[in-house]
């Protein structure tokens, strides 16, 4: 219990680090609010008059605690530039950003888990070499690189997949998936090398254990031995990971989305960079910090549940 405990605690003094952080550089240290908004060529009293409007005019302690309640109270704040609450333009922003995180994670997860078995179990061999050395070489591939070489080839060659990610309004489920096979293509690439290595080297551990081994020497078919005793054991680290990798793949949109000209939360936090739109950028950035923390937690959660030695502080 103290671990949640600390865990939650932590997480906690995490985000208030973060907010602070994050009001520091976008709200106080660059300096005048008005002013950026509207130009260097805008006169001092129309400025005056939309620090005031903005209450960016009053001390910055102040300004933070005000804010700080405010996002505890689920209330993000309004654009600068599209006048309305922060909360109803990140909304449907932060459902787009959850429907590719999920598809991801569908792709993601069986194909690397697949994967990493499929080497573990005939490791040393050519079939082993072949996976390894695939999912490495994926990983050091950057994102955009992957993303401009499936549009060229798959929508502007080929002509399978649209180019944009985001469907039309109206569109039906197999529409919106359609357009968005392309951006989690992407992520999964870029991924799953990473993610593979993980089963592969937890069932490789497991395969050499004593109890896989007294399996076998109790004449078990190998099938029988991996599914009854190596799966469970090899896949416990592979669970951590994947949790830590759905808040990296939530946090890591903005490069996919802007790419792929998708409508989330990745593509909102840059049009907000780019436009000086400060609360839009705060409120974005706080919301993808507390999915990473509350992903990562039930990750741990569900790597206890399956390991008891975790739930009793053992390992």
């Amino acid at each position: 219990m103290r671990f949640w405990i600390y865990r939650l605690l932590m997480a906690g003094f995490t985000l208030l680090l973060l907010s602070l952080i994050l009001f520091l550089t976008t709200s106080v240290l660059p300096g005048d609010v008005g002013r950026r908004i509207l130009g260097g060529t805008a006169n001092d009293a129309a400025v005056a008059a939309l620090n005031r409007e903005l209450g960016t005019d009053r001390p910055a302690i102040e300004q933070y605690t005000d804010w700080l309640l405010g996002v505890l109270r689920g209330d993000l704040g309004r654009s600068y530039s599209l006048k309305m609450p922060v909360t109803e333009l990140l909304g449907p922003a932060l459902l787009n950003s959850f429907k590719l995180t999920l598809l991801v994670v569908a792709m993601l997860v069986p194909l690397a888990i697949a994967g990493g078995i499929w080497a573990a179990i005939r490791r040393g061999t050519a079939t082993d070499h072949v996976i390894t050395l695939g999912a490495a070489s994926a990983t050091t591939i950057p994102d955009f690189v992957t993303g401009i070489t499936l549009l060229i080839v798959f929508s502007v060659g080929l002509g399978w997949f649209p180019i944009s990610g985001t469907a039309p309004r109206d569109a039906g489920l197999l529409s919106q998936l359609h357009h968005l096979v392309l951006p989690a293509l992407c992520m999964v690439i870029g991924l799953g090398g990473y993610v593979l290595r993980m089963p592969r080297a937890g069932l490789i551990l497991a395969l050499e254990s004593d109890y896989a081994r007294t399996a076998h020497l109790k004449g078990l078919p190998a099938k029988v031995v991996v599914v009854r005793h190596v799966l469970r054991n090899g896949l416990i680290p592979t669970i951590a990971v994947v949790a830590t990798q759905i808040g990296y793949i939530f946090g890591g949109l903005v490069v996919i989305e802007v790419l792929f000209n998708y409508n989330g939360v990745g593509k909102a936090l840059y049009v907000a960079a780019s436009q000086k739109d400060f609360p839009v950028l705060q409120g974005g950035v706080m919301i993808v910090g507390a999915v990473f923390f509350l992903v990562t937690i039930l990750g741990d959660i569900l790597q206890a549940a399956l390991d008891p030695r975790l739930r009793s502080g053992g390992a």
